[in-house]
């Protein structure tokens, strides 16, 4: 949900996997149920901290809360889209893949450089391209990792199959290797492109 567009509705609790036992309506409900237990077991506290790390995550790239509709098509005459669906054999999916029934696994490329925003001072606002790969299969997929060689490199931002998630890696591919996507888990990488504000001081 923290890497979808759009606002995040999250309720007190959700950051740590509290539960109200199936019930969704327990506004009246004053007991267990509707309470809310601050003291954290140990699997508590590390759903907290992947929480916070994909809080940070999301703040960090424009591009995961544009306040425009994206496109979906060339920009301005460029032969690269705003965003971009691909399959796993690295190439782009076609209309009619929507619709197959055995499709368990895709990309989703997000372009930060090419966004059509500004911010409050009236500075163009660009940011990294993020690829997010989900993998709905009950088994790992080789993702061919889409761009042309000679590219700039993908660099592993979160890996939901390692034990620690958000914990910097270092891991780097290339543009057309494939990168293991273990069986339901999601992978986002990133394409360094631009200088941030912040870092250029």
């Amino acid at each position: 949900m923290l890497l979808s567009q759009g606002v995040p509705m999250i309720l007190a609790g959700d950051e740590f996997g509290r539960t109200q036992q199936g019930n969704n309506n327990a506004y009246c409900q004053d007991n267990r149920i509707s309470w809310v237990d601050w003291q954290l077991s140990e699997e508590q506290q590390r759903l907290l901290a992947f929480s916070r790390a994909l809080i940070q995550l999301r703040k960090a790239h424009p591009v995961l809360h544009r306040r425009t509709f994206f496109q979906g098509r060339s920009i301005h005459g460029l032969q690269i889209s705003d965003i971009e669906w691909y399959r796993p054999d690295g190439q782009e999916m076609a209309e009619e893949e929507w619709t197959k029934g055995f499709v368990r696994c895709l990309g989703m490329v997000l372009n930060g450089q090419i966004m059509d925003e500004w911010d409050a001072r009236g500075h163009h606002v660009r940011d990294d391209v993020l690829l997010l790969l989900l993998n709905a299969h009950h088994e790992s997929i080789s993702f061919t990792l889409p761009g042309s060689a000679g590219g700039p490199a993908w660099e592993v931002e979160l890996d939901t199959a390692v034990d620690e998630p958000t914990a910097p890696t270092g891991r780097t591919y290339a543009a057309g290797v494939c990168f293991e996507l273990h069986s339901r888990s999601l992978a986002v990488l990133r394409q360094s492109t631009v200088e941030r504000e912040d870092e250029a001081g």
